[in-house]
């Protein structure tokens, strides 16, 4: 006999709203029972309004996913090693925005977005802060972000080009002229002699001649003043143009540092007594102006008879204007010089002076200089001689 309890049998089902066991047949046994239906819809969900802001929401979910998507691929970009395979030179022109530079940095393979370099230095850079114009090194897998403090910090690559002490302002502006990196053009009206300061000036591609020019200037004026300052106050010179004068023929009698201040004190003393300079350089000076005496033309006795406004030993006094640039050691030699007796002084053969005070002794070291002079002519004609012939 069958448990009643016992739901294993195929043909039966049980009522479970009434319990008793009904009885089925085969086929309805094995037919799905009906699904539920779902509850129904209220009428503020089928709203029109509901389903707009279901659909901004989710749009705006997904601009903030694909704006951090974003946001994180810049500042990776911006961070990771660039694409530069070696180290190469980077022009920014004066007036450059940031926009040309990182179209300029993309299209030579020193960045690999030009919007992202953009986006993310315009986001670092404060308001005040700018790319500077220069020439740039800029290192083999630099990052974007190091390339922009490297332009943020105007940390150029710096050129220079030296001016000797001695060289006049032509010749100084001769080598300014043809400086490969230097720009524009040099002012058109030379400054005046002895206004110029002889040094190494530093500066980066797109400087101008005429800033350089203007850096010198400045620069001599200030140096003058300064040791003009510190003067002894006995000199016999009246003013500042004066001092430099001196200073410039120092400059061109002697290079040697030690003898500055003595050589110095032969052209005071002689000044102190009324006596002419008696200086070459000012002979050639007045001959050949601020272009120099050719290397290979020697000074003729019939020079010094020559009429001009710097032929000291024609004229007494100084002459009108420097005869060329002096440097600090010039002016300080003429600022301070020696204390001493010298009246003369003569080259010893050997590239520095010998100094005398009197004519006598002066003459004497002439006729030795000479006769050292005379012995190199004669070795050096022995040495032509003796070379074999060049075919």
């Amino acid at each position: 006999m069958n448990d009643v309890n016992d739901n294993s049998a195929a043909p039966f089902g049980r009522n479970e709203a009434s319990g008793p066991i009904i009885p089925k047949s085969a086929s309805e046994a094995l037919r799905p029972e009906k699904v539920p239906q779902p509850p129904k819809r209220s009428r503020k969900a089928k709203s029109q309004v509901v389903i707009f802001l279901n659909f901004v929401m989710t749009v705006i979910v997904c601009l903030t996913i694909a704006a951090a998507g974003t946001v994180y691929y810049a500042m990776t970009a911006y961070e990771d090693k660039g694409p530069l395979a070696a180290n190469t030179n980077f022009i920014v022109r004066n007036g450059a925005g940031i926009q040309e530079i990182a179209s300029s940095l993309e299209r030579n393979n020193i960045v690999s977005d030009g919007r992202v370099f953009r986006f993310m230095s315009e986001a670092y850079l404060d308001d005040n802060d700018t790319l500077k114009a220069g020439e740039y090194e800029i290192k083999a897998g630099s990052s974007m972000q190091e390339i922009m403090q490297l332009l943020k910090s105007g940390k150029s690559i710096l050129y220079s080009v030296s001016l000797p002490e001695g060289l006049t302002v032509k010749q100084m502006f001769t080598k300014l002229s043809v400086d490969p990196v230097l720009e524009g053009d040099l002012p058109s009206t030379l400054p005046a002699e002895g206004t110029l300061r002889p040094d190494t000036y530093k500066f980066s591609r797109g400087t101008k001649r005429a800033e350089i020019v203007a850096q010198m200037t400045q620069a001599q004026k200030a140096l003058v003043d300064q040791i003009w300052d510190k003067r002894d106050p006995d000199l016999p010179i009246a003013n500042r143009e004066e001092f430099v004068t001196l200073a410039s023929i120092v400059e061109k009698e002697t290079g040697i540092a030690d003898e500055r201040s003595r050589v110095a004190s032969v052209f005071i003393n002689r000044l102190e007594k009324g006596m002419r300079l008696q200086s070459d350089p000012t002979i050639i000076y007045g001959i050949f102006g601020g272009d120099g005496k050719p290397a290979d033309r020697p000074i003729l006795k019939s020079d010094l008879d020559k009429q001009t406004p710097y032929n000291t030993y024609l004229i007494k006094g100084l002459p009108p204007t420097p005869i060329a640039n002096p440097g600090r050691a010039a002016l300080e030699a003429v600022a301070n010089p020696s204390r001493t007796s010298d009246l003369y002084f003569v080259a010893d053969g050997t590239g520095g002076h010998v100094f005398a005070t009197t004519l006598d002794e002066h003459n004497t070291n002439v006729r030795r200089w000479r006769k050292l002079e005379a012995e190199k002519a004669a070795a050096a004609a022995k040495t032509d001689e003796a070379a074999p012939a060049q075919e």
